[in-house]
């Protein structure tokens, strides 16, 4: 899949489930956590601590070992959800599985649903149940918009929307069970392996809630036992408002190195799209690395110091210079990778970088934000963090102990993040780029790549390795769509579904009109397009600096280098 991450495939979801268990109650030194799909797990791993010829050994082993259990014999809990059937698909499933729509009530209430993996959104589960009639297809055009809390069908899966939002699932019914709320603890009522009852009632009197017909009641939030997450302990703010943001150019965003460790909730790693830079411009003013930090896409941002403030720039030059006291015609070049004081009244602008894509900025102490599930990165595609930063937001500083709580905070952000697999690979992230060296549009950059897991899909590799393919306009930080010669596939690969499963970082997901897709880091866990291609770990930073018109090559390398 990558150098640092291996796709195991099995026969089923059912192993899948139950190598995902074996692995969570018998860890295995070096192994972050693993992401279940359809028919495969997808392992990340250090390849520094554990070669990968030992890792697949183990993991052929261990799969042929277990036997997955299904239905009410599975290990998980069991979580009720008490559904309103009123969707507005019923009656055209009925008519597809050629049944009333009261036989479809009676069936998806009587099958056992068990969680299979959760993808798409935090909290969005895929159940998969013990009725293996009841299969439908998406519908042939999405809705725009799905309300929160629809019960749906699509193929084999059952699941509910956790928040509003598009979704091209068949609605059966609706539920007041808020399936994500990350202030809650946990933030979602299940996990893989969790087992799955819907239960019928009918709409209450005011309309607002939901009222029984049975005795039967959901699982309420209070007596599902806590899961332990991995996060960086609350740090609080000074109320010291450091800088103001006068313009906040093409996008800002507050980053650190994100949320790694909470996929069985749904939620990617997110984080900074150059973690290197994000680094770098840190320890440039003395923080820890991971501390959070402004993230400035393409040109445009100017910061106000509100009050005097030590700042260190990283990651694309953006030709960026400080207005004394905010005059236009007093100015000086801001460095990079350096310290440098801002007095109160001083205005930071940045301009549009020749070359790269992104610039990170650090101000001594770390941008306080409140943290979501232990980050204060922003996650574009899961709503996570927070805001985009909009003209007249005020950072504030980190608390005075940020030696203590936020050091020890990022640190172990930090410390996770390598657990979980992101950047085990960090041969080059001990400085800043080299801004010079940076892609540029209509120039070339080469990224290596490991081909697979789906590349035998493909009628000819040459296709994808020997152009250039130009990164269009319609690329941010989920992913960038590339142009180019379409791949094309196979005539057995011709119409075929591909079973969700796991995707990593730098993925090359390629979609039925032949064009790459090239995640980026909140691209989401799991996909149902085959993936050509990942690029090499060592290489993912360099995503987050590639501008529209920038041309890439992809060469070939050996999966695992590390023996």
């Amino acid at each position: 899949m990558r150098d640092d991450a291996l796709l195991v495939e099995v026969d089923d979801l059912a192993q899948a489930l139950a190598l995902h268990a074996s692995l969570r109650d018998d860890p295995v030194a070096g192994v972050g956590q693993a992401v279940p799909g359809a028919r495969t797990l997808l392992v990340p791993f250090d390849p520094w601590r554990l070669p990968a010829s030992r890792l697949a050994d183990g993991l052929r082993a261990r799969a042929a070992a277990v036997v997955g259990p299904t239905g009410e014999d599975a290990g998980g809990r069991l979580v009720e959800i008490p559904t309103v059937y009123d969707g507005e698909d019923l009656g055209d499933v009925g008519r597809l599985l050629a049944c009333s729509t009261e036989e479809v009530v009676r069936r998806h209430t009587g099958a056992s649903w068990v969680v299979g993996f959760v993808g798409f959104a935090p909290g969005f589960a895929y159940l998969t149940g013990d009725d293996e009639t009841l299969v439908v297809p998406r519908r042939e055009s999405p809705r725009t918009r799905v309300p929160a809390g629809s019960v749906a069908l699509a193929g084999p899966y059952s699941g509910v929307y956790p928040r509003s939002s598009p979704g091209g699932w068949q609605l059966v019914g609706r539920t007041d069970v808020v399936t994500w709320d990350a202030d809650r603890d946990p933030p979602t009522p299940w996990a893989p392996g969790d087992r799955v009852r819907f239960t019928a009632v009918r709409a209450s009197a005011r309309g607002a809630g939901l009222a029984h017909d049975g005795s039967s009641g959901p699982a309420r939030q209070s007596e599902l036992p806590p899961r332990a997450e991995t996060a960086a302990p609350t740090t609080s703010a000074t109320g010291l408002e450091v800088l103001e943001v006068v313009t906040p150019g093409l996008q800002a965003l507050v980053q650190d190195l994100g949320r790694p460790g909470l996929a069985h909730l749904g939620v990617s790693a997110s984080g900074a799209a150059d973690a290197r830079s994000l680094r770098a411009a840190n320890r440039a003013v003395g923080n820890p690395g991971g501390a959070a930090a402004v993230e400035a896409v393409g040109g445009g941002l100017r910061l106000r110091a509100r009050t005097d403030a030590v700042v260190a720039l990283a990651g694309a030059d953006a030709d960026a210079v400080v207005h004394r006291g905010g005059d236009p015609d007093d100015a000086r070049r801001a460095p990079l990778a350096r310290a440098f004081r801002l007095r109160a009244g001083d205005e930071l602008a940045l301009g549009a970088p020749a070359r790269g894509r992104r610039t990170y900025v650090a101000v001594r102490g770390g941008v306080a934000a409140p943290p979501v599930l232990g980050s204060r990165a922003t996650d574009t595609l899961a709503h996570l963090g927070p805001d985009p930063l909009a003209p007249d937001a005020r950072l504030s500083l980190m608390a005075s102990n940020k030696r203590s709580a936020a050091a020890n905070g990022a640190m172990t952000q930090e410390i996770a993040c390598w657990k979980a697999g992101r950047g085990a690979v960090a041969l080059d992230d001990v400085g800043a780029p080299d801004p010079t060296a940076l892609p540029a549009p209509g120039e070339v950059t080469t990224l290596p790549v490991v081909l697979g897991p789906h590349d035998d899909w493909f009628a000819d590799l040459a296709a994808l390795l020997d152009q250039e393919w130009r990164v269009t306009d319609r690329s941010d930080r989920v992913g960038l769509r590339l142009d180019g010669a379409p791949l094309t596939r196979t005539a057995d690969a011709q119409g075929r579904e591909l079973p969700s499963e796991g995707c990593v970082t730098g993925a090359l997901q390629v979609p039925p009109d032949g064009l790459p897709v090239l995640f980026g880091v909140d691209h989401p866990l799991t996909g149902g397009y085959p993936v050509v291609a990942s690029v090499a770990s060592t290489h993912l930073w360099l995503l987050g600096q590639l501008p529209p018109g920038a041309l890439l090559r992809f060469s070939p390398v050996a999966p695992h280098p590390f023996g």
